[in-house]
């Protein structure tokens, strides 16, 4: 299994491993990587692998039989299995995705908080994202109500901290699912909490900045009805 480095310090940038298997057609699979694989509507780490003199392009990541890949181009001089390797993401990408991954727990953490609505469904990219919610209404006084709200946990500079915890110790937390669905895998037996201090707490896989005042400044863009009792609201992520 490879060690996600990423998940005790997501500001790591660049590592060293070693090729444990090669996916013909696809790429590499390491001992440890900081390249995030990926998942939770977070999208997977970009970068470049260096070995034998070879600089490789990284152009995505995924996960094949459990193991998690590090794309690289067909034509690319694999590196053999035992080959050490040195890897650095986009960190540029990666942090703008940070900013915005926290930007949406802000708003889940808001919307939670002020109307008790749980999350439908989302998605998320470069300064940029969605998320959907059990509301019926969503008038342009509640818009406004809900960006401020977002903007004021931002300029308070709250921290934000992970911890992992044993699943049965994890699910006494109240309300850690804010989804209508609960989408952890049963065989998860160990989950990584996600907390905004004094305003969201969930479980979480993906990467985080250590201040909510990191994000920026957050722009409901657009709305939109997917039905009755389930409303979209489109944000992108803007520096201040």
């Amino acid at each position: 299994m490879t060690t996600l480095l990423y998940l005790d310090d997501p500001e790591r940038r660049e590592f060293d491993a070693t090729v444990t298997d090669i996916i013909d057609g696809s790429g590499v699979v390491l001992d440890q990587t900081v390249f995030y694989p990926g998942g939770g509507g977070q999208p997977a780490d970009t970068g470049v692998l260096e070995s034998g003199g070879a600089r490789l392009s990284v152009t995505g990541m995924k996960r094949i039989d459990g193991e998690v890949v590090h794309l690289l181009p067909a034509d690319s001089p694999y590196p053999s299995p035992g080959a050490s390797v040195h890897g650095e993401i986009d960190w540029d990408y990666r942090y703008r995705l940070m900013r915005t991954h926290t930007a949406m727990h802000v708003l889940c953490g808001v919307v939670w908080k002020d109307f008790g609505a749980q999350v439908t469904g989302g998605n998320m990219g470069v300064d940029r994202a969605r998320m959907d919610f059990e509301l019926e209404d969503l008038s342009e006084e509640r818009v406004q109500h809900i960006e401020g709200r977002c903007n004021d946990v931002i300029g308070e500079a709250r921290p934000v901290n992970w911890r992992v915890l044993p699943r049965e110790e994890a699910f006494e937390i109240p309300d850690l699912i804010r989804t209508k669905i609960n989408l952890l895998p049963e065989h998860i037996q160990e989950v990584r909490i996600v907390e905004i201090e004094g305003l969201d707490i969930q479980a979480d896989g993906g990467t985080h900045v250590k201040n909510t005042r990191e994000i920026g400044a957050l722009k409901i863009v657009g709305t939109r009805s997917k039905g009755k009792s389930n409303k979209r609201l489109e944000i992108e992520i803007t520096d201040v």
